[in-house]
């Protein structure tokens, strides 16, 4: 394997996390090794997708904006995806012990209990329900062989 492969910034692997009393979520150490390492480590963008929260480095979030920007506003499916991911984030800043402050409004959007797993997906994370996770999951391998048919390498 090259060494550079080793350095590009990218979120990958799964890990078990815990969302306090308080909301507050430590994200795990390789994934902030990565926003230490290639991005403003200072806070997550933080949003609604399906059934969990995706979590943007600021300047990933930033791509996301100036490209929803070049969406339509007469397309009823362009002022969706607007409403749904845009108008549900929340800058989430990093306190002195590594976590952030997921708002009350996104965690009982994405159902999140004390139990989470986050989920690298390369230019960001998701965060899910325990739960919800382990019901994707099995959905995900149930579809394996027909989701792998569509990939094209």
């Amino acid at each position: 394997m090259e060494a550079g492969i080793l350095e590009s910034p990218k979120f990958r692997g799964r890990s078990a996390a815990r969302i306090d009393s308080k909301g507050r979520l430590r994200i795990s150490t390789k994934f902030r090794e990565v926003l230490k390492k290639h991005f403003t480590p200072t806070a997550l963008f933080v949003s609604r997708m399906g059934n969990c929260l995706v979590a943007y480095p600021p300047e990933k979030w930033e791509e996301i904006e100036n490209k929803a920007m070049s969406l339509s506003l007469i397309h009823p499916d362009h002022r969706s995806f607007i409403r749904l991911l845009i108008s549900a984030v929340e800058q989430c800043e990093f306190d002195s012990q590594d976590r952030i402050l997921i708002p009350p409004m996104l965690r009982q959007d994405a159902h999140l209990d004390q139990e989470v797993v986050l989920v690298g997906m390369l230019s960001y994370f998701e965060i899910w329900d325990k739960g919800a996770y382990e019901h994707q999951n099995a959905h995900d391998r149930e579809n394996e062989d027909r989701i792998m048919e569509t990939l094209t390498f």
